[in-house]
Order: structure tokens, then sequence, then C-alpha cells
């Protein structure tokens, strides 16, 4: 039987990656949505789709139950964001209709507290997660997957590199800038404490593409995994740009609204976007991940884990993408999620993520120590 998946910015940045995978499913009629007609009209005809499908038109704010009510989507991937500036809207929307529901959101609010909705969902029958993306997905995956390796995991540090000329969208521009220079607080030395977004600048030497700088950033993995993980003392993220120029400025500025001398800078995403794409030539293709886990092995002594991950030829974005489409097509092919709301924690396995990479310019290795 095939069933609809309607993807909400279907035509978008992380839309259209996943919009090109699960048109090839035979499970699925894709619905590409989004304010534009014309655009969904366009990416719609660019599908090599194994179902036709289907462009609408959707404001989330104007018209969502009237399109949830004459589509009849079983699932609905949200991706506009970003969600930092959101409600869960959509998701009721989707709870109201019957309607599985799975967005990308970082934010980490938005992501740790979607939980308010399980009781909802789980009386209407539907799935309702949030932050299906590299995190959390991705990095609980691979604590879930180590974890048992040891007899006390006590720090984990992990982080993500983008490339230049991937694509990337306002949204998550906006996201990332909403916090640059702002205090949130992080897992150190077992105890919750403040750090600043993209300050603590540092550099990391990923295998194949050298060292690159990182910088703190906010994600719901800082509030989630110390009560998932409660032997935890210190938990660490941040991520970085390709080129210096960018990072370091990007750095500069933070301390402009660190010492509030700018309120906040997610109001020139646009602008800042727009100029970083005039440094394109200057990059590459090329985006890596990684992850260090460190505590004690089954032998009492000190245990560290190392993983990498690379992704060229542009094929990045479909690490964030990947637990939405593994998802969908799951639901799809009438294998059922757990009803109820929830961060994407759980309902993937390492070796199901890794293996939909496969096909890939992707490559992993592992070291433990």
């Amino acid at each position: 039987m095939t069933e609809r998946v309607l993807i909400i910015g279907g035509y978008g940045n992380f839309g259209s990656y996943i919009a090109r995978r699960l048109a090839e499913d035979e499970n699925i009629q894709l619905i590409i949505a989004g304010r534009s007609l014309a655009k969904a009209e366009k990416m719609v005809s660019a599908l090599n789709s194994a179902n036709q499908p289907i462009a609408a038109q959707l404001d989330i704010h104007k018209n969502l139950d009237e399109v949830l009510a004459e589509l009849k989507p079983k699932v609905v991937i949200h991706t506009s964001g970003p969600f930092q500036k959101q409600g869960y809207g959509v998701a009721e929307a989707c709870i109201k209709a019957g309607s599985h529901y799975i967005d990308l959101a970082d934010g980490r609010e938005f992501v740790s507290n979607i939980k308010k909705l399980d009781k909802e969902a789980q009386a209407r029958g539907v799935s309702v997660v949030s932050g299906a993306s590299s995190v959390p997905c991705l990095s609980s995956c691979l604590i879930d997957h180590y974890k048992p390796e040891f007899s006390e995991l006590q720090s984990v540090d992990y982080g993500i590199t983008t490339a230049q000329r991937t694509n990337r969208g306002l949204a998550t521009t906006e996201a990332i800038l909403s916090y640059t220079g702002k205090p949130f607080k992080t897992l150190i030395g077992s105890k919750m404490l403040p750090v600043y977004g993209w300050q603590n600048i540092q550099r990391h030497s990923f295998p194949e593409l050298g060292s690159r700088y990182l910088a703190n950033c906010d994600i719901p993995d800082l509030s989630l995994f110390p009560e998932r993980y409660p032997g935890l003392k210190t938990l660490r993220f941040k991520a970085g740009l390709e080129l210096p120029i960018l990072h370091i400025g990007l750095w500069g500025l933070s301390w402009l609204v660190r010492f509030k001398l700018i309120r906040r800078l997610d109001r020139w995403a646009e602008v800042l976007l727009r100029a970083s794409f005039l440094f394109d030539k200057f990059g590459s293709d090329n985006s890596a991940f990684f992850m260090r886990l460190q505590g004690i092995g089954h032998n009492d002594k000190p245990k560290e884990i190392n993983f990498d991950l690379t992704a060229r030829s542009g094929d990045g974005p479909y690490i964030p993408c990947m637990p939405a489409i593994l998802l969908a097509k799951k639901l799809a092919a009438g294998n059922a999620l757990p009803a109820g709301a929830k961060p994407c924690i759980g309902l993937l396995t390492l070796d199901e993520y890794l293996a939909a990479l496969k096909s890939m310019d992707i490559a992993w290795k592992s070291v433990s120590n």
C-alpha cells in the first residue's frame, strides 16, 4: 500500500535532500509543500519518483489544517525552521489530523519539551518525533552503541565541521546566530555551568581534512543527555565553519553580543548568509563529525573511543537528514513507532544509521584505546 508523506519545506535545503531519497521508495507518494507553489511544482518535476509526487501550497500559520484534511498524509516531516522561534502548532495539527510527525529541530528547548504533547499523541495513536537529525539522533546512537564498552562513561566530546560549498539555508543560519554570544549551560565536572555561544574557540584535527576551528553550540543534547546518561561528568559539543576567516569573524561578532553592544545577531542572518557565499571558491565540499568518549573500561583502566566520520562530494547534509528519511520509510512500510511524543532518541540503531550512508561518499572509523 502506498502511503503519503508530506514534507513541509520540501524544496528547501534539508527538505530537498529528504525528498530525493524518499521519492525512490515504492511505498511512498511524496507531497512537496511550502509557501511557494511554483517552487514546490519545480521540485516535483525534478524528482525521480517511484510514485507521482504532489505539489501543495502550505503556510503553517494559515492553511495547515486545511491541507492536512484534504491530502491526509500518513507522515508529516517538518523541515521549516528555525525552531527556536516556533511553538508546537504543526505537531498539534498533525496529532489532530491523525498524522505521524517528524521534525529536524535543533532548538534545545523545542526538542527537550516535545514530551508535553505525549498524552495527546498517545490518545490519537500517532508518533511525534522531534530532533530527527545529527543531534540528538546520531549522537545518542553513538553513545548507546559504545557505552557498554565502559564500566563508567565519564566524558563525551563531539563536534561538526561544515563544508563551505555545501548548500546551507537561512533557517540554520538563524538558529546558530540566535545563541551566538549568549550564555547557555552544559555539563562540566558534574555541574551544569554556563558557556557562551560560538566562544571557547579551539582547533580540532579531522582525519583527511586537517585542522579546523570549532566553538560552543547550543543543542538539545546538552539538556537531554545528562538525564539519559546519569554517570556523565562532562558533555561538550562544538561546531565550526570550514574557512578560518568566517569562523573567527563570527567569533568576533559573538563578543559584541556578549558585551551587549549588539542585542542579537539572528536579525542579520540573511545578510551574513549572502556574504558567506562570496567565499565559496576558497572552500571545499567536505564536512566531518567526531566523537570522543572517555571513562573507565571493564578492566578498571582508563578507556577512550574515538569515532570519526568524513563526508565528501557535498553529501554532508544527508547525515542530519537521514533520521527523518529512515523513520518515514519505516512508517510507510507499516512498521510502527511508539505512539507518543519524544525526542529522536532510541528509535534507530547506529548500524541502521550508518548502513543508510554507505551508498554515499561518506566514510567512518572508530579507534579504541
